[in-house]
């Protein structure tokens, strides 16, 4: 500090701003750790007969998971199958046991695996939440090529 000025001059002030965005390179399924999971599930998925499959990369969005699926069965009979039939194939495939929320109504099955978030919807349910909206599906480049 001078002693005659009362100011600060050892140090260099920089104004505080946004940092510059750097733009995430498009993710491939077989870049993102979650890539066999999704495989997995996008496979009892076309089994089941899922409608609207949307996977979404969810690697340097959030914590959460490095992946998101979204689909829709038809009604809640649908849901509830295609439901069963994902956590039994990633118990089959040697899984942890995934952890489900929504299994008794069947309007809107969360099946979360860890590094991968399931989300089955009624169609009209599906609509009224519009997922894919919230996390940037409607961006063709940042979806996961399937």
């Amino acid at each position: 500090m001078s002693a005659s000025s009362g100011e600060d001059t050892e140090l260099t002030r920089e104004p505080i701003g946004e940092a510059e965005p750097s733009p995430l390179p498009p993710a491939h399924i077989t870049e993102n750790p979650a890539a066999a999971g999704v495989e997995l599930a996008l496979r009892i998925l076309e089994e089941m007969q899922a409608e609207d499959i949307t996977v979404i990369d969810l690697v340097g969005k959030t914590s959460l998971a490095d992946a998101l699926i979204i689909a829709s069965g038809r009604v809640n009979r649908h849901v509830g199958a295609i439901a069963d039939s994902l956590i039994e194939a990633f118990k089959a495939a040697g899984y942890p046991t995934p952890k489900v929320e929504g299994q008794p109504a069947c309007d809107w099955v969360l099946i979360d695996t860890g590094d991968l978030i399931i989300h089955i919807f009624r169609p009209e349910v599906r609509q009224f939440y519009n997922l894919e909206k919230m996390w940037g599906a409607d961006r063709p480049h940042e979806r996961l090529v399937g």
